[in-house]
């Protein structure tokens, strides 16, 4: 079981006339490739999944694998929902499609016990036992903590779960799980916060931020994974301002403005009950980004 680690991004999901635009999708794949991204990550939160039909949830992973081959940028595609056997027909899916591995958030909305929680996962992981597999933590959106002796019985009993994307916000929560399993391989999930968690030995991180940005991204985790801290952490600090404004509304609504603005995508598309921001937060988000050189194709 070969596991994806490094600077992965959480992509976007385009949209044109209300449909997924497939070629857009491709070429911010590739874009992602060109500028040193380990992996891509589809049809995350991000990505908008909960409103992406089943099709269009496989199709953005099709695309993502055909793009990827033969190139060293794995696919690590999202298969989560707030129903198990829909999560496991997701992880399902991806596997048939070819990703090299998947992350799955916490159930929404639900509020499971830590129970629950471990018998969803477990029963995700199980049914696709030779996918490599990561828990998403994300408590701010779900309503529901992965707590880390959760995360520790889950990494010990079940042989393809093998890290966690942590989007607590806390570094002691980081701390945690890392001095008491350092096996685990922990992503962070929070753009501001990339450089701590990577200096505390985190294994990699799935980024809002390199939609816009894959090349400050990539190099942020490449140096601080080579021990290059002062390196990483002074990317890290340069990207302070766009992290921030890239949450200025709910994500994805920020990020895919600044794309938009940048030229990266032809349209301003979101599904109900996403919508555009307001006309003060587009403004902002265009003025902090007039401070950075954004890559094209």
């Amino acid at each position: 079981m070969q596991i994806v680690t490094g600077s992965s991004t959480a992509l976007i999901t385009p949209f044109k006339n209300g449909k997924l635009d497939e070629q857009t999708y491709a070429k911010l794949i590739q874009r992602q490739i060109d500028n040193g991204i380990d992996a891509v990550c589809p049809v995350g939160t991000t990505g908008e999944s909960a409103t992406l039909t089943y099709d269009e949830d496989k199709r953005c992973m099709e695309i993502a694998v055909a793009v990827c081959k033969g190139t060293r940028t794995k696919v690590l595609a999202g298969a989560g929902s707030n129903s198990t056997a829909e999560a496991i027909q997701i992880a399902k899916n991806a596997q048939e499609v070819g990703v090299d591995a998947i992350f799955s958030v916490s159930p929404y909305y639900n509020k499971p016990t830590q129970e629950g929680l471990y018998r969803h996962y477990k029963a995700i992981a199980e049914a696709v036992p030779e996918l490599p597999f990561m828990l998403y933590n994300v408590p701010g959106r779900t309503g529901v903590d992965i707590t880390a002796d959760t995360v520790i019985r889950l990494f010990n009993d079940v042989p393809n779960i093998y890290g966690i994307k942590e989007a607590t916000g806390s570094l002691e929560r980081t701390i945690e799980l890392l001095s008491r399993c350092p096996e685990l391989k922990v992503f962070s999930g929070d753009d501001a916060i990339d450089y701590p968690i990577l200096a505390n030995g985190g294994a990699g991180i799935t980024s809002v931020t390199s939609n816009l940005m894959p090349d400050l991204k990539s190099e942020l985790a490449r140096l601080a994974l080579a021990g290059d801290f002062a390196g990483a952490k002074a990317i890290n600090d340069t990207l302070y301002p766009l992290n921030k404004v890239m949450f200025c509304e709910s994500n994805p609504i920020p990020i895919k403005a600044a794309m938009y603005i940048a030229g990266l995508i032809e349209t301003l598309e979101y599904r109900l009950p996403l919508t555009p921001p307001s006309a003060e937060n587009m403004k902002r988000i265009e003025t902090i980004m007039k401070n950075y050189t954004i890559k094209g194709y």
